[in-house]
Order: C-alpha cells, then sequence, then structure tokens
C-alpha cells in the first residue's frame, strides 16, 4: 500500500519523462475505461430486455446522471488541481484543507440533490423528451439511482485527491472495485430479482456506495500523521472557500454546457424516433470508451502540470503539456482503428435488435472519425486544470456549445441524424480549436498559474 511518507521524495512531482508520464496514464486509462464499460454492461443489459423503450430510458436516465450528478464533476478536477499544486510546494496542510473542504462541499450539494429529486427528475425527463414509454422507464431508472448521489460526488473527491498526489493505482483499485460491484448487482437485480431498468440503476447506487467506504478506508492510510489536529474553523475559512467556489464554479459552467450538449443531441435525436434514440445510444458508448481513454493522459497531465506549476519548474511544464499532447493523439488513432474494425460486432454484442443494428451501423462511421477530432480538448482540459486556469475551459465550451446548437439548427434538417453527428464533430473542433489558442496564457508562476 503507498503512504503518505513516499511523497517526500523531491523528484516525485515534477520530473516528466515519457515513463513518468505512461507510469501515471496507464493506470489512469484503465481505470477511467471501467466507466464506459460499465456504461456499455448496463447498456447491453437494457438492450436485451423486451423492446426499445428500456435501451432509451436508460440512454435518457444517463443524460439526467449526466447532467445532474456528472455536471458536479467539477469536485473531481477542482481537487486535482489543487492537490496536485500542493503536493508540488510540499504543502501537506494544504492538502488536507483542500480535501477536506472539498468533502463538506460535496455533502451539502448530495443532501440537496436527494431532498428536490422528484422535481428534478421530472423536469429533466420533460426537457428532453422521447415518449412516454421511454420516459417511464427513464423515471424507474432515475429514482433507484438517485439515492448514490452524495456517494457519487464523494467518490469524485476521494479520485480527485489521488490523481492529484499521483496515486494512480489506488485510483485505479477504486474504480476497478465500484464497477465490478456495479456489473454483479446489476445481473443479480434485473435478471435474479426482475427489477427491469430500476435494477439497473439501484445497482449503481450500491456500487457507488460500496466505493464510498473503500475510499474512505485508502484516505485514511494516506493521512499525513505529523500534521496537528484538524481545526474547523480552519477548514472553512471565507477566503479558500470562496476560491474553491469560483474554480468550482467555471468547471460547473462548462461541464453543464458540455452535458447540455449531449442532452441537445439525445433531445434531437429522440425527435427522430426511438430507433434512432437507441441507435444513437449505442454510438455513444463509443465516444465514452474514447473519452474515458484519451482522458487518462489528460488526468495525467493534469497531476504533472499542476506539479510543476505548485513547484515553479517551467521546463516541466512544457514538457508535460508536449509529451500529454503526443501520446494521446496516438491513443486517438488507435482508438480509430480499433472502431474501424470491430465496431460492427461491439454493436451486435450490445443488442440483439435488428432494426437497431442497422441504424448504428449506418452512422458508425462518426464513432470512426470522433477520435481525431475530439482528442484536442480532451488533452487540453486536463493542462488547463491542473493550472487551475478553469475561466478559459468555461468561456471555450460555452462557445463550443452555442457553436453547436447553431450547427444542429442548420445541419439536423437537411441531413436528419447524419447532420446531427456532424454537429457534435463541430463541438469538438471548437473546444479544441479555443484551447489551443488560449494556451500561452499558463504560466509557471503560483500566481498567474491560478484561476484570475
Amino acid at each position: 500500500m503507498e503512504n503518505s511518507e513516499n511523497s517526500t521524495d523531491p523528484g516525485l512531482s515534477t520530473a516528466v519523462g515519457h515513463r513518468r508520464l505512461l507510469a501515471l496514464a496507464v493506470p489512469i486509462v484503465l481505470a477511467n475505461l471501467t466507466q464506459p464499460i460499465l456504461s456499455a454492461v448496463d447498456t447491453g443489459i437494457a438492450g436485451h430486455l423486451p423492446g426499445a423503450a428500456s435501451l432509451g430510458g436508460v440512454a435518457l436516465g444517463g443524460l439526467f446522471f449526466n447532467f445532474v450528478v456528472w455536471g458536479f464533476g467539477f469536485l473531481r478536477m477542482g481537487t486535482t488541481g489543487f492537490v496536485a499544486q500542493a503536493e508540488g510546494a510540499r504543502d501537506w496542510s494544504g492538502l488536507r484543507l483542500t480535501l477536506l473542504r472539498a468533502l463538506v462541499l460535496a455533502a451539502a450539494i448530495g443532501a440537496a440533490l436527494l431532498a428536490l429529486r422528484l422535481p428534478l427528475i421530472a423536469l429533466a425527463l420533460d426537457l428532453l423528451g422521447g415518449s412516454d414509454a421511454v420516459r417511464e422507464q427513464a423515471t424507474f431508472y432515475c429514482r433507484a439511482r438517485i439515492w448514490s448521489a452524495p456517494a457519487t460526488l464523494g467518490n469524485y473527491v476521494v479520485l480527485g485527491y489521488l490523481l492529484g498526489r499521483q496515486r494512480v493505482r489506488l485510483g485505479l483499485l477504486l474504480q476497478i472495485a465500484i464497477n465490478l460491484v456495479n456489473v454483479v448487482l446489476a445481473v443479480l437485480f434485473v435478471f435474479g430479482f426482475g427489477w427491469g431498468v430500476a435494477g439497473i440503476g439501484a445497482a449503481t447506487a450500491g456500487a457507488d456506495w460500496a466505493g464510498l467506504a473503500l475510499g474512505a478506508v485508502l484516505l485514511r492510510r494516506l493521512r499525513h500523521r505529523a500534521l496537528a489536529p484538524v481545526r474547523w474553523p480552519e477548514v472553512l475559512e471565507r477566503r479558500a472557500l470562496f476560491r474553491l467556489l469560483a474554480v468550482n464554479r467555471d468547471i460547473f459552467i462548462r461541464t453543464s454546457c458540455l452535458v447540455a450538449s449531449f442532452g441537445w443531441f439525445a433531445h434531437i435525436g429522440a425527435r427522430l424516433g426511438d430507433t434512432i434514440l437507441a441507435a444513437n445510444a449505442l454510438l455513444l458508448n463509443f465516444q465514452s470508451f474514447m473519452a474515458f481513454g484519451l482522458d487518462g493522459f489528460a488526468h495525467a497531465a493534469e497531476a504533472l502540470v499542476g506539479a510543476a506549476i505548485g513547484a515553479g519548474d517551467g521546463a516541466a511544464l512544457r514538457r508535460a503539456i508536449r509529451l500529454s499532447l503526443g501520446w494521446a493523439f496516438g491513443c486517438a488513432a488507435a482508438f480509430s482503428v480499433f472502431y474501424l474494425l470491430l465496431g460492427s460486432a461491439i454493436i451486435d454484442l450490445l443488442t440483439d435488435q435488428p432494426v437497431i443494428r442497422a441504424a448504428a451501423t449506418l452512422y458508425l462511421p462518426w464513432a470512426v472519425l470522433s477520435p481525431f477530432i475530439s482528442v484536442w480538448g480532451f488533452q487540453l482540459d486536463g493542462v488547463y486544470i491542473g493550472a487551475t486556469r478553469t475561466r478559459a475551459l468555461r468561456d471555450s465550451m460555452a462557445l463550443a456549445a452555442a457553436g453547436f446548437v447553431a450547427a444542429t439548427l442548420i445541419l439536423e434538417p437537411a441531413f436528419g441524424d447524419h447532420g446531427l453527428w456532424a454537429s457534435l464533430m463541430i463541438l469538438m473542433i471548437l473546444r479544441g480549436t479555443t484551447l489551443g489558442w488560449w494556451l500561452g496564457r499558463i504560466s509557471v508562476d503560483p500566481v498567474r498559474g491560478r484561476n484570475e
């Protein structure tokens, strides 16, 4: 088991090379890929339930959690950036304070989501659209899964802390454990107990709580024993909380724009019928596999960039950016080749319904193209998060989302679902180009490197 004393090695955080980058990225890639694998398992289970409504219900329910719960993914990203900078500066008290403040924020948001769960679910599903049968199934899924909200947000904080401290193997262990529990419970609840789509949501809820329990054990093992006892007035100090909230606010707006774009994508797809909605849901699993895989290099960049800024090491900063971009592009190319060769077989595994298989295969070329287009925005996200330059992330995603919506209004009426997928590619292009344009703003100066 890794422990806090290991972090006293002066070369741990700032040394950047191919070996160091891969040592961070590969476990994160493996950990991240457990997420879309889980989504694919959920999709596969729903895809073998009768009719298209179950699969569409899981798709819409997943979008609800993308917006309402995953929208608070800033708890992971903001924690990683601050922790990585504290790690680079060897500020052990700052590490603990960042963790505790983020956990307090996660608990407060989780409690609010539970209190507002019924109107939130109803409103979100009304906005997303879909047939009555699809929305009914989505409601079953959401009402079961929502009880995991505090645990999900707590797990974001734990993972962000582990990544920021470059304890990537522990992050991998945590993600694998959560998803193994989820798969076992999903099979048990759906096929053993006959709970249908609600069983898929309940399985995710149970797995998240199990993950939080394991995360608490890991945090206890990593605690720095030489620190004085916690002083809660210091944890709740107003200026520090406002800075945390400012960074998290920008990331929340950024994530909300991204998730809202995918919600708009699903809404437009739902207007094209349940078959197109279900086919797009299958292909979005391809997007998720790719995104989570590429995010492994982005997460490595977060840790390395944050540590370099915390230590004031400009050479390490530039090398972290350059190497992570190169490896991410290579990974994107591998995803494209994989989808080109095996995409049809994956579709056949995810559903046994011929009409959905045919529709998904028709639009498969977009999933093959997407990694080349999406990689730049994904990777630069990690650079900006590690530097806690979150205002640029917010502005970039707002511009990209606006361009995406405008593109759908023009392209979808003319080209149908092909136009919808082309619009999604435009979103990714705008995301990458704007972040690339502003990259020169990032500095090793600890003051300039923070959010302005």
